[in-house]
């Protein structure tokens, strides 16, 4: 205290009878689970307040008072000073509100972790821990694993990621390059982990399918090439353009188990393994080739090369990317209030982009469904999976509308989206990204980097 004030007493006062005195804070929010911690175990920081005539005002502490009258509690402690109308200022209360909630460390992620993991080893259970202190069930889940976790308990503490940074790590614990790779993207691009998380899943469910089919070639007989031959290697030949002693075309199947059969594994973004066959020496085996032009193709050059390898690059980002940003559609959709803007943004794309919104209509719009979370029962002109929700959700019409053009254009972009220059497409995701959807690499060159005439912002 300073010189305007004097020692004071702890009080048990109604929180109905304080009088708030003008905050700093212009809002103060009232979360459930704050509201939920107050109602289980009261006010635990008595509120700061002075008396005058009038009764008691609450100088620190406005967000708890206001808690403490949501959850009904019939007390709460108050510290009360006596202040001395001569010597307080206005001035100093506001630098005592300012000093109050400006000088204050928040809990850490990591803190909360660890506090959660205590209670838990006191006997208490996710359920128990988050309706007596008023946090998320599932984010105290979340919070319970990562603690139990080393290599995200590690990440909590000494990177500073967020719980669900922290869980996600979790999935690649045996793999300290992903690890150290995704601790670097938090910290230095946090808006681009979950796309860098989604490509990381997307190569080693690659991989892995690329393992299995080499394990299953390997049983049957074949040798596995490290690389595939090129154009003046002599052997082994790659068997398409052969025919097998029917004339037919030769297949991997016509060639297991015999001398020198071996077969190339590439596992492309499509998620399937292309498998090329070869054999050291066909015509040994009788084989023929089905057709000759005499015609040989041309090497690449460095320029082609280089190119393709981008184009390979941008589609796996581009797989990653859809992925996250679906699941982001999901949980925006999922908001209770939706942005100011959107009745704009459904009558633009309503005419702008009616295009792809018609085209997915006329297939039932699936996508849509999905987004919202509707289970969907079919494709085509006759299915309709939103008028029973709209009727069962009033309330959701707007949500209904807007996941219905979002989806619409959703559903027309692909891996050619990022290579053309698609106007719809670059609106769409402009628009995503006013909303707070943090575009990957890929997306903004989908975006057409810079702001396109006409586009809708908040």
């Amino acid at each position: 205290m300073n010189a305007t004030t004097t020692a004071g007493t702890v009080e048990l006062i109604d929180p109905n009878e304080l009088i708030l005195e003008v905050n700093i804070r212009t809002e103060a929010p009232l979360d459930k689970g704050f509201i939920e911690s107050i109602r289980q175990e009261g006010v635990i920081q008595p509120v700061l307040g002075w008396r005058d005539s009038e009764g008691v005002h609450v100088r620190a502490g406005q967000r708890r008072t206001l808690g403490a009258r949501e959850a009904g509690v019939a007390t709460i402690p108050v510290f009360v000073v006596d202040v001395d109308p001569e010597n307080a200022s206005e001035a100093d209360r506001l630098v005592r509100q300012l000093i109050e909630n400006e000088q204050r460390a928040e809990l850490t992620d990591g803190d909360r972790a660890a506090a959660w993991k205590a209670l838990e080893l006191e006997g208490l259970t996710v359920a128990a821990i988050a309706k007596r202190t008023g946090a998320d069930k599932k984010r105290v889940k979340t919070g319970l694993d990562v603690a139990a976790n080393a290599t995200a308990a590690s990440a909590v503490q000494e990177h500073a990621l967020t719980l669900d940074q922290a869980a996600v790590l979790m999935e690649f614990e045996d793999d300290a390059e992903a690890v150290a790779r995704l601790v670097e993207i938090a910290k230095s691009s946090p808006e681009h982990f979950a796309h860098n998380a989604q490509r990381i899943r997307d190569d080693r469910a690659r991989e892995q399918l690329r393992a299995d089919t080499v394990q299953e070639l390997t049983e049957q007989g074949f040798t596995i090439l490290d690389r595939q031959p090129g154009y003046y290697d002599k052997t082994p030949v790659d068997i398409r353009g052969w025919a097998d002693p029917n004339g037919d075309p030769l297949t991997g199947e016509g060639i297991r188990g015999l001398d020198g059969a071996s077969a190339h594994v590439q596992v492309y973004m499509s998620g399937k393994a292309d498998i090329t066959y070869y054999l050291d020496d066909p015509k040994a085996h009788g084989l023929k080739k089905r057709r000759a032009d005499g015609t040989a193709p041309t090497p690449m050059t460095d320029e082609e090369k280089a190119e393709r390898k981008r184009v390979i690059e941008n589609n796996k980002a581009w797989d990653a990317a859809e992925t996250v940003r679906r699941e982001w559609l999901v949980t925006f959709l999922g908001r209770k209030t939706l942005p100011k803007n959107a009745p704009q943004v459904i009558a633009t794309m309503l005419t702008a982009s009616r295009y792809p919104v018609s085209s997915a209509m006329g297939k039932g719009n699936a996508l849509a469904a999905e987004l919202l979370g509707i289970e969907s029962d079919g494709a085509g002109w006759y299915a309709d999976p939103f008028a029973g929700y709209v009727d069962a959700h009033p309330t959701k019409a707007a949500h209904v509308s807007l996941a219905v053009v979002l989806g619409g254009v959703e559903a027309s972009t692909s891996r050619d989206t990022w290579r053309r220059q698609d106007t719809v497409a670059a609106h769409y995701l402009q628009t995503l990204s006013g909303w707070g959807y943090a575009l990957s690499p890929v997306e903004q060159i989908a975006a057409m980097h810079t702001e396109l005439e006409g586009i809708i912002t908040e």
